[in-house]
């Protein structure tokens, strides 16, 4: 593919000298404190601090410095010296700090203190422990149980989340959605489906042995910085990578290992990408079934001819489902659609198709590039497909491998964070803890947004995460949320969604990740699991922010004993003394997953909880694996129409979720604000703007609604025909809340419809 047809491109590798100055940058202006370089040195390292960025596997073996770019910003950010007191809320209504950026409100540094909402002062004020618990249980007593959500942001240890899913089960409700609702929802619904299991397939030692990755809409040199290790390796040894991606993001062009010094001395880079594929928002379903059509093409050809065809076929009659009605639509597929909808050219995917022939075992990954459509699950459908064909399930090197965001989001879905009362052995809970659990489904992400809106949510707990700057729709939502009768936000530092309350709001102060838990006077450590169904203690060893912090467990807890009547089984207070008893209870709930957990906890590389789908045994409803048959070529639910360009959502290098760390996109060439709009110049052209030209974005969902982010500065980029890039959060207040997934409700961020609006007067800048 022409590289440069579509716009400037930065050529800077990934890693080198740029990611240690990244580093250095927030070290500095976040006042880091000094033990937070003896944190470095044992961050993902086993036995030490496990990460609290992104959910990368860490290996038996680690590097001398075992962490990237984003997770040293991420424990600098924890760690820094800056503290939010109660003397700054004294300073500060909550309605003057909502117009303050969301930078500006985390460099405040870490919240040191419980503080109550004073609607008389409109302000936060100081109050005990023993205050904030009685009176967020007295709200939480007076309430419908099914009307109060307990969010989690996917960050808790599995021993918090496990009591706080617990907590929930004994109060009355499964209204348990979490921050996988709004990214990888689609791989648990749309993976269980079709191999039976909710998660990836994949171990981190598949990809010493994989021959071929075909890599979907997810970008490591922001999101996962460590995988460009494995990567790397993988290049080296001659495994090729062929991505599908609209935007052409560096970390998956070149790379400069900062740990190797002939590379960081002489910038010799690694080429990753073999075949760079800029697809459409929402082409995945076409470019894959270009795949798969050229495939059987080739396989049709060859047993014409009386030789050996390209498909696996032992596999396929002996582990799959549905295969002839799949082949049967692949083949009548017509090429000049495929090409349309997918905005590749036939030759560009035979090309790749025949990589993956070539090649004896292939990993398919993905982030939510794939998943953020509103037919993102058969997006996920047709690649398991593709490595379906060829038996790339259930064997060394080969499988389905999503790449999950927060470190420890997979893992809370494993102990019982989930919406999906089916998902969770409540009869193993009854027996354990001598209650009836409640049975009815739960409210996902959306369906809460909808129950806020609607009134019927009066209340919403938040362990951690920035929920209400996270969700769409965000100009309707910010206004709705105040009519709740409780908000309970537990975090490290201050963000955008604390300002957001209803009638009462308390804001609880816990430990960050890196810092020393004691308990009766033990120091106690935590678990999260991996991408790859890896589980691994981490224990804190630098001084807390403050003496008044508690750690989530212990919030938890004590929310728990303040709200529910007592009971001789619910032991809240032994739980938080000694955290080993938490694992306990996980064992026994789930004992075939967590068989010796308090044994195993520190075992170098983590240990494996097991996956059915990677034995090739599948728990879905035929008892094999299912291939499926789309029902669309384009993963977008809104059409193209004239002057409608379909939006991208997309995280800066110097950002993890909706935390900004600053405001470099270095891997991007962008620098200083985040008020931009990301378009090709054949684009600009056609609408007649200029660059550093002032415009608004405006929602096209031909719903009625109004939807506008304004003065975004336009800026030529490298990006397909018809597609726009913003930075989220900023562009959130585009989506529709209906815009989401059809099969697990995930927000359809990835293919928004927009039209642009010039701003009459604006000049180039």
């Amino acid at each position: 593919m022409d590289n440069g047809k579509h716009g400037p491109q930065p050529q800077g590798p990934v890693g080198g000298w740029g990611s240690l100055r990244g580093m250095a940058l927030v070290a500095l202006h976040d006042h880091a404190s000094p033990g937070a370089l003896q944190t470095l040195s044992e961050q993902n390292i086993p036995g030490g601090y496990m990460c609290g960025s992104c959910a990368w596997g860490k290996p038996a073996k680690p590097h001398v410095f075992e962490f990237c770019e984003n997770g040293a910003k991420s424990t600098l950010w924890e760690l820094t010296r800056d503290r939010c007191t109660p003397a700054f809320f004294e300073q500060h209504t909550l309605a003057e700090l909502r117009q303050w950026q969301d930078y500006d409100l985390e460099i405040q540094g870490r919240l040191t203190e419980p503080l109550r909402y004073d609607p008389a002062s409109d302000r936060y004020l100081r109050c005990s422990w023993d205050e904030a618990f009685t009176g967020i249980a007295a709200e939480l007593k007076q309430l419908d149980p099914k009307s109060v959500v307990f969010y989690a942001s996917g960050k808790a240890s599995l021993e918090t989340s496990y009591l706080y899913g617990l907590f929930a089960r004994m109060y009355g409700h499964n209204n348990l959605p979490d921050s996988s609702n709004m990214c990888h929802e689609t791989t648990s619904v749309g993976l269980k489906k079709v191999i039976g299991s909710p998660v990836g397939t994949c171990t981190l030692e598949d990809f010493e042995h994989c021959d071929a990755i075909f890599y979907f809409g997810q970008n490591p040199g922001t999101n996962s910085p460590r995988f460009l290790h494995p990567l790397q390796e993988a290049v080296k040894r001659g495994c090729k990578i062929v991505v599908f991606n609209p935007v052409r993001e560096q970390g998956l062009v070149r790379f400069i290992d900062p740990q190797n010094p002939a590379q960081m001395l002489t910038g010799h880079t690694t080429e990753l990408a073999h075949q760079y594929l800029q697809v459409r928002p929402g082409g995945d379903i076409a470019a894959l079934m270009g795949l798969c059509k050229h495939v059987l093409a080739v396989d049709d050809a060859r047993r014409a001819e009386g030789s050996a065809g390209v498909l696996d076929r032992d596999f396929i009659d002996q582990h799959t489902h549905d295969f002839e009605a799949f082949a049967a639509r692949a083949r009548a597929a017509d090429w000049s659609t495929i090409e349309q909808a997918s905005g590749l050219a036939r030759a560009e995917l035979e090309a790749a198709a025949e990589v993956y022939l070539a090649a004896e075992r292939v990993i398919g990954l993905y982030g939510m590039g794939l998943t953020q459509h509103v037919h993102g699950s058969q997006s996920v459908a047709m690649l398991v497909n593709l490595l379906l064909m060829r038996g790339n399930i259930g064997r060394p090197g080969a499988g389905v491998s999503p790449v999950r965001g927060h470190s420890n989001v997979q893992g809370q879905r494993t102990v019982g964070i989930t919406e999906k009362p089916e998902l969770v052995p409540l009869d193993r809970l009854r027996q354990l803890f001598d209650f009836e659990p409640p049975r009815e489904q739960g409210m996902t992400t959306v369906e809460v947004c909808k129950g806020v809106c609607e009134g019927t949510v009066r209340a919403f707990v938040s362990l951690g995460g920035n929920f209400v700057r996270a969700i769409p729709d965000r100009d309707v939502m910010e206004p709705a949320w105040a009519g709740q009768a409780l908000t309970v936000y537990i975090a490290t530092k201050l963000n955008r969604s604390h300002l957001v309350h209803g009638r009462a709001s308390y804001l609880l102060p816990c430990l960050a990740r890196p810092e020393q838990d004691l308990q009766a006077g033990a120091a106690q450590s935590v678990s999260m699991e991996d991408s790859f169904s890896h589980i691994y203690g981490s224990i804190g060893r630098r001084k807390p922010a403050s003496e008044h912090l508690r750690s989530e467990l212990a919030i938890v807890a004590g929310l728990a004993k303040a709200t529910l009547p007592p009971h001789p089984k619910w032991q809240w207070d032994a739980w938080v003394g000694d955290y080993g008893r938490v694992r306990d209870l996980i064992e026994q709930t789930w004992p075939e997953m967590f068989g010796d957990y308090n044994g195993r906890m520190f075992q170098p590389g983590g240990f494996y909880r097991g996956n059915p789908a990677h034995e090739r045994v599948w728990k879905t409803d035929s008892g094999k694996a299912q291939f499926t048959t789309p029902t669309v070529l384009s993963a977008l639910g809104v059409g193209d129409a004239p002057g409608r360009f379909h939006l991208i959502t997309m995280r800066s290098n110097d950002q993890f979720n909706t935390t900004i760390y600053g405001f470099s996109d270095r891997l991007r060439g962008l620098e200083g604000a985040r008020t931009i709009l990301l378009i090709n110049p054949a684009d600009m052209q056609r609408q007649g703007l200029r660059e550093g030209q002032l415009v608004d974005l405006l929602g096209d969902a031909d719903d009625g609604a109004t939807r506008v982010v304004a003065g975004l500065t336009v800026t030529p980029f490298n990006l397909p025909d018809g597609c726009v890039g913003g930075y989220y959060p900023e562009m959130n207040a585009l989506v529709p809340l209906w815009y989401h997934d059809q099969a697990s409700k995930t927000p359809a961020s990835k293919g928004v419809p927009v039209r642009i609006r010039a701003h009459a007067d604006a000049q180039p800048a």
